[in-house]
């Protein structure tokens, strides 16, 4: 409905500007015009079909414009808006002694011409420091300021948004995390993230260049599976070099998590006071544990380091010493949990068969 009016007022408006241009001809070529009524409709439709255009161009422009006001945060609509009005402020403020001055009269132009730059420049500058140092400006105000605008009605807290980590998207387990339903909230890729990605995807090693497509097919299909979770985010910070610290920084600005499964950025982090989700942590959290005495069915793929030892391996990849397991290596048996070890690559368990009740061995 609105996109129809902005096309209707554009053509009459067209219209308008044409009948009033006659008016600015001389009479004289006036009253050589034979068919005065045919002119005035030849007019009105070649302005007609140009107000179209220019209605088009409008009502194209209004709803872009529509639909990125619609996907832009709350808070940084409020610190934007609060940037323009103390741009204007400041651009009055400074530009006020300027009106007091004498100006000749064949410059009396100068004035206004100077005052709406100057508000269009002060402007921009406020809106960009609102983009640079909103967020930190509201904390400053209070610093529940973020979580009180993003709450919603009967909950405690906000829920904060997850900021992904260049290792975590090449990982791949975030998108089944997010099919999982899991993760709550905005998922925010920063764009340094994506400049990462493409480095390494135009690299000159093999492998890397591998890690750079693989992160970037993913991120394409969480962003067409989850289009309303996965935002782009513009934030960029060029005084600092390295993107872990990038990273840490961004999530300290927006009081959001970083999500994860670099070792050493989650101890950097971690010594920041700066919220952690770590994918590596999940997995190791979520994995089956068996407790001794357990029984479970095991396929021995190869002998193990020791003499007599078998090795198996979980669905999950955990790894099964079977002592006296030698001997069952390409079949499947019953074992029986005897211990389990967890080290810093991973849990291990030990076993050994199970005599009273084996499977056949598979030849």
């Amino acid at each position: 409905m609105v996109d129809a009016i902005i096309i209707i007022i554009c053509i009459i408006a067209a219209v308008n500007i044409g009948f009033d241009s006659l008016k600015l001809l001389p009479e004289d070529i006036l009253e050589q015009v034979s068919n005065f009524d045919a002119l005035r409709f030849t007019i009105a439709g070649f302005a007609a079909i140009i107000g179209l255009g220019v209605g088009v161009a409008v009502q194209t422009t209004y709803s872009r414009l529509a639909n990125q006001v619609s996907k832009t945060p709350i808070e940084v609509i409020i610190t934007r808006a609060i940037g323009l009005v103390v741009g204007l402020l400041v651009a009055n403020l400074m530009l006020a002694p300027m009106f007091l001055l004498p100006i000749p009269k064949e410059l009396t132009f100068v004035k206004p011409a100077i005052a709406i730059l100057g508000s269009i420049m002060f402007s921009y500058l406020g809106i960009s420091l609102a983009d640079t140092h909103g967020r930190t400006f509201l904390r400053l105000i209070n610093p529940n300021s973020l979580e009180s605008i993003l709450v919603a009605e009967g909950t405690l807290k906000a829920i904060s948004s997850k900021i992904l980590d260049t290792s975590c998207i090449i990982d791949g387990r975030i998108e089944k995390l997010l099919k999982t339903g899991f993760l709550e909230g905005q998922i925010l890729v920063p764009k340094f993230v994506l400049q990462e990605l493409q480095q390494l995807a135009d690299a000159s090693n093999d492998q890397k260049r591998i890690r750079g497509r693989r992160g970037l097919d993913i991120l394409n299909r969480i962003q067409e599976d989850f289009p309303d979770k996965i935002v782009i985010c513009h934030t960029d910070y060029e005084d600092i070099d390295t993107v872990d610290a990038k990273l840490v920084n961004l999530t300290q600005e927006i009081n959001g998590t970083l999500l994860t499964n670099d070792y050493n950025l989650s101890k950097v982090a971690n010594l920041q006071k700066v919220s952690i989700l770590n994918v590596n942590d999940l997995a190791q959290a979520i994995r089956p544990l068996y407790l001794p005495g357990d029984n479970l069915e095991l396929k021995i793929l190869k002998q193990g380091k020791e003499p007599q030892q078998g090795i198996g391996y979980l669905e999950d990849g955990t790894m099964v010493v079977v002592e006296e397991g030698d001997s069952y290596v390409g079949g499947e048996i019953q074992v029986i949990v005897t211990s389990s070890l967890q080290t810093s690559a991973g849990r291990m368990i030990f076993a050994k068969p199970y005599f009273d009740n084996y499977s056949r061995v598979v030849s």
